[in-house]
């Protein structure tokens, strides 16, 4: 799912395993950005950057096939964010944990290490971090975008990418991203992953509760032509409602002390680090 000329030159398959690789091209960062980067919003988005990657048929295939959304929506979703924050403003140690964890979830995945495929998850979260900061955060994010993107870069690493495949810059990035989402069909396995993601069965009552906001924001901030081969609708009263609630969530977020902001990834990282230390099996699974 590369485009040439937008992407680095390297257009050789995945990358050796290195346990730190997704420490590398890590640039010394100043303390506003480390904040950034720490920030929760995108939380708010992640239900978009998992609709855009199951939106790769591949990718759909082989969640619908190795996941457990329907029984365990919470617990996948805590993963991805740890994976996240380990990697982007975490230790040299944490960001290794993490990849570890990735690819022994992998093992059982068909294709799971398919470069383009992994590229592709790992644009999405920072495309979606970006949509997440421009509705709901501050200006603070489209300021410093093209290091946020460099920032983010170990993400792919950590998804065994070759480095030289990330994007240089945010013009390349979206140059990259239009080409592979006109590339994208929506499938059957990616219907029954939505179903089960935004609608689950077997989830607590508190991420029941919490589901008519997430299915609100997650498809208002889709690309329509995905949006309609969700088969979602979308009409004035469903572009209204979403836009009240972008409003509602600004606010929010707007009053939220930084520091709260921030707990979620520090939080999530020790339990990664329990886990590693500990039972890293029933962390895989649970």
């Amino acid at each position: 799912m590369t485009s040439e000329g937008s992407i680095g030159a390297d257009r050789t398959g995945g990358a050796a395993h290195d346990p730190n690789r997704a420490s590398r091209s890590s640039p010394g960062r100043d303390r506003a950005l480390r904040r950034l980067l720490a920030d929760s919003t995108p939380v708010a988005a992640g239900g978009r950057a998992i609709l855009l990657q199951i939106a790769d048929p591949v990718v759909a295939a082989g969640v619908r096939r190795h996941s457990d959304f329907a029984s365990r929506p919470q617990q996948r979703l805590a993963h991805t964010l740890t994976f996240v924050f380990a990697v982007i403003s975490g230790t040299p140690s944490d960001a290794a944990t993490a990849a570890a964890f990735v690819d022994r979830a992998h093992v059982p995945v068909e294709g799971a290490d398919d470069v383009d495929r992994q590229l592709w998850v790992a644009a999405t979260l920072f495309d979606s971090a970006r949509q997440a900061h421009a509705a709901f955060g501050s200006a603070v994010f489209a300021a410093r975008d093209e290091e946020v993107l460099q920032a983010y870069a170990p993400i792919g690493t950590a998804l065994r990418v070759p480095p030289s495949r990330w994007p240089g810059s945010v013009a390349a990035f979206d140059r990259y991203r239009d080409e592979a989402l006109d590339r994208l069909t929506v499938t059957d396995d990616a219907r029954g992953v939505v179903r089960d993601l935004l609608h689950p069965r077997f989830a607590p009552w508190w991420v029941r509760a919490a589901m008519p906001l997430v299915r609100i924001v997650t498809v208002g901030m889709l690309p329509d032509r995905l949006r309609a081969e969700y088969g979602f609708p979308w009409g004035p009263r469903e572009r209204r409602r979403y836009e009240r609630t972008v409003r509602v969530l600004r606010v929010v977020r707007g009053l939220v002390p930084g520091w709260l902001l921030r707990l979620p990834g520090p939080v999530l990282v020790r339990a990664m680090r329990r886990a590693a230390a500990g039972r890293p099996n029933e962390y895989l699974s649970g």
